[in-house]
């Protein structure tokens, strides 16, 4: 049986999925008002603009912190959050969407400077992991997990918004319907979903 080997551009698949997952995120945002940007539109309170400010958060923690990198000038929420919950996924009144997309592709490119640095074995502590040594592979693989779970969110979130999905702006991946074709896939989805029984 062949055995697996790292391909030795690894690091570059890797960052290639992460900002693929950064520009879906960003790209959710594109031509809404500051107003739908922050609607919290489920009731845990997820919303676009919230979500893009978590996600720096994460690569600034988890790309720089971790790895004895941190970033200068440090947004004072960062080391708020353990006096005020979900103080990372929610923007204020006074942070304007342009500048919570200039934070996160801020944090893009230290985590970029941190990825082009150090060697995928590099290791790093994690103080709030129960196993707290990791290595830069590791770490890239649970930021493009979180960054594409966000994705989601924010796909979905955006959606119920104005009623846009997809997942690239040159590449929805949808099936090319009309509003009739989707609501009548819609209501068919409805009637198995009441018919259902296990």
């Amino acid at each position: 049986m062949p055995q697996w080997t790292v391909p030795p551009d690894l690091k570059e698949i890797l960052q290639r999925y992460l900002q693929e997952a950064r520009d879906a995120v960003v790209w959710k945002l594109d031509g809404l008002s500051p107003y739908d940007a922050r609607r919290p539109l489920v009731p845990t309170g997820t919303n676009l603009l919230g979500l893009v400010k978590h996600l720096a958060g994460v690569e600034f923690g988890y790309l720089g912190d971790v790895f004895g990198r941190p970033i200068t000038d440090r947004p004072d929420w960062l080391d708020a959050m353990d006096d005020e919950a979900n103080i990372d996924l929610f923007a204020g009144a006074d942070e304007s969407v342009e500048s919570i997309i200039a934070l996160y592709r801020r944090a893009w490119a230290h985590s970029d400077a941190t990825i082009a640095a150090l060697d995928l074995d590099a290791t790093g502590t994690v103080p709030w992991w129960r196993r707290r040594e990791v290595s830069l592979q590791q770490i890239l693989v649970h930021v493009i997990a979180e960054t594409h779970r966000h994705a989601g969110h924010a796909d979905l979130v955006r959606e119920l918004i104005d009623g846009e999905a997809g997942l690239r702006a040159d590449n929805n991946n949808l099936p090319d319907g009309d509003q009739a074709w989707w609501q009548d896939y819609r209501e068919r989805l409805e009637q198995i979903a009441s018919e259902a029984t296990s």
